[in-house]
């Protein structure tokens, strides 16, 4: 069984890595997907082995939730979380500004107006510290411990650390620093400031960034929102408004003018038109009349008429769409993997990187640069930043795959998308894929009506066609009819290669040939006798209104019929993988710059170093900076 589950409480790239690996790691799941952006995971398993309430305990136990009960919603579960979030957000800058204040504007030496006003200022300084800890930081420390009883870390573990150490250093010279550190020469500072700034800044960088993240499930979300809350459900003449999910197959239900279909069934009575342009993309209402199918999610634009309930719930076909795109927006593609395994070493990799820079600091300057070298130690802790390279790509794939969809493109999975920009050769049909066999020509009177009266081209095809050698594509077509006939629809497509009377076989064998000499083949079709090329090729393209195991082996679907929409998913490809390619650079670029010069590279050069509150303004900085850069590519004009 494959069933995407919402997993709540994930705030990095280590954060998705870890539920991952702890899903991989038991038994009767086969494999496992977490992506961050989605806060989804992707769980092939056996229900016969393990059960997703213990899925859900293992994954509690290292700090997440497994929302697996129909009755809790996530979003309304992420909703709160947010609210939250930006409570201790908002409390955490009252805090800030009140410990910036008091350090910059109090200086206790010149007012007198104590024994020891300098101890009087770093206890008020250490009881707001305490307080921000405790009321907004917690988090970072019960997820911290957690992770570290599972032998794990992430993003929390070096805040954690970071936030820690500053506080019981401070605390420690707030009491004994006098004594111990002054009669051998060192600074007794305190760091109260850093530890309640490093606090504020991150966790107003995972709010803009949870906003943001937000903005990239949209399309799920109006997908969703196409569904009714209620329908009219009629019972022995009776009318009654109820909720779509208590609708049951052979329900009669009546549809009302401007209302949407409430679930997959067939007219019984009246003759109304509507609009399946979610489903086909075709703009025009459709026609319909007794017996005729009509589709959950769409609109009746004009005539009320009464339905036989067929397909409810989860079993509706938008329902099988919503699925799609959050199975393929939960699936990561190659690169993704890699990164993957770099969040898993990166945070135990920093600490090494943060522990080395402290003893350097200590050889370096000898005892008195222990304050240095401890600022330099939090400076490298705080500023990491495993989040980036964890967004950087399943963000960009997350805004593609839901633009795809908002495009009448439904892309199965992640590695599609990122194969698409390569492909530069199309297989294509021609029955029923290019063209539309005339329903009015009888064949069982005649095997001679002109080949021209039996089929239709299909609208916008050879517009298709010209967008597709405009992108350097070679398309080939094949069709089992005979040479004449394929030569001359070939002809109206403006294909100039073509193979007839082809066999099954003949079409895959086509598409290793190809791949065989370079290529990087996209076959399109909509029939069972194309499921074998479709299988073989790099990327399967079906039609929406083909058959369904055409449909079940391709990994992008086209709903409806206008083949224009090849050369756009073509072309968002190659907008999102250089989006990706971006993300990537900038996150790399990020951490392989500042790591060492929060560490101090420069300092014995020109006296700068990056210190532990700017660190965590930047690494907040970082993150979002990659969200939004996915986001853009819900605003380009892409053609």
């Amino acid at each position: 069984m494959t069933q995407t589950f919402p997993v709540v409480g994930m705030m990095c790239a280590a954060c998705s890595a870890n539920v991952e690996r702890k899903l991989a790691s038991l038994d009767g799941i086969s494999s496992a997907s977490v992506s961050l952006p989605g806060r989804t995971a992707l769980v092939d398993y056996d229900p016969n082995i393990i059960t997703p309430s213990e899925m859900q305990r293992q994954v509690a136990a290292i700090g997440y939730d497994l929302v697996i009960e129909s009755d809790r919603n996530s979003e309304d579960i992420e909703r709160q979380a947010y609210i939250t979030l930006r409570r201790r957000v908002w409390l955490s800058w009252i805090f800030a500004v009140a410990v910036m204040a008091l350090s910059m504007l109090w200086h206790p030496a010149a007012s007198g107006d104590a024994a020891n006003p300098q101890l009087v200022k770093n206890l008020i300084l250490m009881s707001l510290s305490l307080a921000n800890i405790v009321l907004c930081g917690r988090q970072f420390y019960v997820t911290a411990w957690r992770q570290l009883t599972h032998r794990s870390a992430n993003m929390d573990t070096l805040v954690a650390l970071s936030t820690g150490i500053a506080f019981l250093f401070s605390l420690f010279n707030t009491f004994w620093g006098e004594a111990v550190w002054t009669p051998r020469g060192i600074e007794n500072n305190v760091w109260y400031d850093a530890s309640v700034m490093i606090t504020t800044f991150v966790l107003t960088g995972r709010l803009l960034e949870e906003k943001a993240k937000g903005s990239t499930a949209s399309a799920i979300r109006a997908l969703m929102g196409l569904a009714p809350k209620t329908a009219h459900l009629v019972t022995d003449g009776i009318t009654t408004d109820v909720p779509i999910a208590t609708i049951q197959p052979r329900d009669i239900l009546e549809v009302r003018a401007g209302e949407k279909v409430p679930v997959d069934g067939i007219v019984k009575s009246g003759e109304p038109y509507i609009d399946e342009s979610m489903i086909s993309g075709e703009p025009l209402p459709v026609g319909k009349a007794k017996g005729d199918t009509v589709l959950s999610g769409t609109i009746v634009k004009q005539g009320s008429f009464t339905m036989k309930a067929r397909q409810v719930g989860d079993k509706t076909v938008l329902a099988g769409i919503i699925r799609m795109v959050q199975q393929a927006q939960a699936s990561k593609a190659p690169v993704q993997r890699t990164v993957d395994k770099v969040a898993l070493v990166f945070v135990p990799a920093v600490v090494g990187i943060s522990l080395l820079t402290f003893a350097l600091w200590l050889i370096i300057g000898g005892t008195a640069a222990l304050p240095h070298a401890l600022l330099s130690a939090v400076s490298v802790l705080v500023i990491a930043c495993p989040c980036a390279m964890g967004l950087a790509t399943p963000t960009a794939l997350m805004v593609g795959i839901g633009r795809a969809a908002e495009n009448g493109i439904l892309i199965k999975d992640a590695t599609a998308l990122e194969q698409l920009h390569r492909v530069d050769a199309l297989i294509t049909d021609k029955t029923g894929t290019l063209t539309i066999p005339n329903p009015d020509i009888d064949f069982t009177q005649s095997a001679d009506i002109p080949y021209e009266q039996r089929e239709t081209l299909k609208p916008h095809t050879r517009e298709a066609v010209e967008l597709l050698k405009k992108n350097d594509i070679e398309i080939i077509m094949t069709s089992g009819d005979r040479d004449d006939a394929a030569h001359f629809w070939a002809t109206q497509a403006g294909i100039d290669k073509y193979h007839s009377q082809v066999m099954p076989q003949d079409k895959e064998d086509l598409v290793r040939q190809l791949q065989q000499q370079g290529h990087t083949v996209a076959m399109l079709g909509d029939g069972i006798n194309d499921s074998q090329a479709l299988a073989a090729a790099d990327v399967s393209i079906a039609i929406g209104r083909g058959t369904d195991i055409a449909m079940e082996v391709a990994q992008v679907t086209l709903m409806g019929d206008d083949l224009r929409r090849i050369a756009y998913a073509i072309s968002l490809s190659r907008h999102t993988v250089r989006t990706v390619k971006q993300n990537l650079f900038w996150a790399f670029i990020y951490n392989i710059i500042c790591i060492p010069l929060a560490a101090g590279a420069l300092y014995s050069l020109c006296q700068f170093q990056i210190t532990p509150m700017w660190a965590a303004a930047l690494m907040a900085f970082s993150s979002v900076s990659v969200v939004l850069n996915s986001l853009r590519l819900k605003i380009k004009n892409i053609k």
